[in-house]
Parts: C-alpha cells; sequence; structure tokens
C-alpha cells in the first residue's frame, strides 16, 4: 500500500529544499562545533577530563554535565540552573 501526498514538490522547489538541507547542515555543524570547543575550554578550565554537555536519547533537551568515562556523577540541569 503506497502513500499518495497531495503535494509534489516542483524541480524547482526541491532544489529550494537541497540547499536548505545544505544550510541546515552546515548551521547544525557549526553549533556542534561551538559545543565541542566549550566542553573542551571547560576541561581545560576545571582539569576534568573528558567534560560534555549531556544530552537525552528522547530528544527532549539537555539533560547536563557529565563526562564519557563517568569520572565525576552526572550534575542535572535543575542543579546547574539553580
Amino acid at each position: 500500500m503506497n502513500k499518495t501526498y497531495k503535494i509534489k514538490p516542483t524541480r524547482k522547489q526541491l532544489a529550494t529544499l537541497k540547499k536548505g538541507w545544505k544550510l541546515f547542515q552546515a548551521i547544525n555543524d557549526t553549533y556542534y562545533e561551538s559545543i565541542s570547543d566549550l566542553e573542551g575550554k571547560l576541561s581545560k578550565e576545571t582539569g576534568i577530563e573528558e567534560i560534555e554537555f549531556i544530552h537525552d536519547n528522547m530528544c527532549m533537551g539537555w539533560s547536563g554535565i557529565g563526562n564519557g568515562t563517568r569520572t565525576i556523577r552526572l550534575f542535572q540541569r535543575s542543579e546547574l540552573e539553580k
């Protein structure tokens, strides 16, 4: 059973969507590079290796700060926002 869609993009519309996707990827890459840079800075300033901002797997947002090796506990978002 194939789904029939009401809208079928024209070539021009598809080209616009493709350009938008490339822009999205560039913005997303910059965003994650910035986060990675900040994590590195925090690790250097605190002396705690591999600090990470922890994002939950259900896409509900950022949970807190911890590290991959689990040498520190996860500091929950609620604690960090006090």
